[in-house]
């Protein structure tokens, strides 16, 4: 029974975190800005570790399985 949110949970994240990787890492190497009135770099890293940090947390549901 508790398995469902945990699926439900893990595949949110790792789509979530994913997705917000590769759109980060795409603004990056076109010289697009990532958040607009945002230093560029500051805003990558930023989301770079928000992106990381969320696929971490569906490998992490997932493995509570």
């Amino acid at each position: 029974m508790e398995s469902g949110p945990a699926i439900f949970a893990g595949t949110a994240f790792a789509l979530f975190g994913g997705a917000l990787l590769l759109w980060t890492t795409v603004r990056v190497r076109h010289g697009a800005p990532v958040a607009i009135g945002v230093a560029p770099r500051a805003a990558a890293v930023l989301t770079g570790l928000a992106g990381a940090a969320s696929l971490a947390l569906g490998v992490w549901c997932f493995g509570r399985l």
